[in-house]
């Protein structure tokens, strides 16, 4: 049997992964800070296997149980996906206005997270003899974009960190590259107004919100095929990333 563990999985990209993953015929392990039942539950209605697991990204002893927890059942984690992310909702995400908790929330999530995950799978690839890591960044990674300070720096480390990974474990058949998705539709921009939902769409090539099972048939890809990809980051944003100006 195939072992995905994926990362936030309760709701946008990381449930849309899940349930992609798990249409390939890989068992998916549903971790998520919140609970994942409904995805299990969509997974094996659609005649998929799932399994929930509580999972807070920021803890290394919660990383270190969950995947022990996966490989005394199992034997094995082939696939991971760190998806799980969140925006700055403590302060003002500008170098000035960003506030020292505003950063570390920001940061011990999108950034500690995936650093976290990738200590605690690795070592059981190695054993195994490979695997595929995916890690989300940005496209605030790659391009300055306002108000997304702590943000920037979270999803830029994760690219340089997927570059790194990617050489240190290549010769043990793991390869790791990251996705930099554009504006997805997802319920982070739950808040935001029609008005900025226009020109977020706007701002892509393709003038419409990416969806998430956009980006999840990406980390599919790079699970399944892609066997001479490794430590890139692909921005699959609408042509965002291949204009001259925002």
């Amino acid at each position: 049997m195939t072992v995905a563990f994926v990362t936030g999985a309760t709701q946008g990209i990381g449930r849309a992964t899940a349930e992609r993953v798990a249409a390939d015929g890989v068992h998916v392990v549903c971790a998520d800070i919140q609970e994942t039942a409904t995805t299990v539950k969509a997974i094996e209605a659609a005649g998929g296997t799932a399994e929930a697991v509580s999972l807070d990204v920021r803890s290394a002893s919660a990383w270190e149980e969950a995947v022990s927890g996966v490989l005394e059942r199992h034997g094995r984690i082939d696939f991971l996906a760190n998806v799980a992310g969140v925006v700055n909702m403590v302060s003002e995400d500008t170098v000035v206005g960003l506030t020292e908790e505003g950063w570390d929330y920001v940061i011990d999530t999108d950034l500690k997270g995936p650093w976290l995950g990738m200590r605690a799978v690795i070592p059981g690839m190695i054993d195994s003899g490979g695997g595929r890591i995916v890690n989300i960044s940005s496209l605030a990674a790659l391009r300055g974009l306002p108000n997304l300070a702590a943000y920037s720096a979270a999803k830029g480390g994760v690219a340089a960190l997927t570059r790194q990974a990617a050489y240190e474990y290549g010769p043990h058949n793991i390869l790791v590259n990251a996705i930099a998705p554009g504006t997805i539709d997802t319920p982070i921009l739950g808040d935001i107004t029609p008005e900025m939902k226009e020109a977020n769409a706007a701002a892509h090539i393709i003038k419409r919100l990416g969806r998430p099972e956009e980006i999840a048939s990406m980390v599919a890809y790079l699970f399944r095929e892609g066997s001479f990809l490794t430590g890139l980051t692909y921005p699959v944003d609408g042509g965002w990333s291949a204009k001259g100006n925002y």
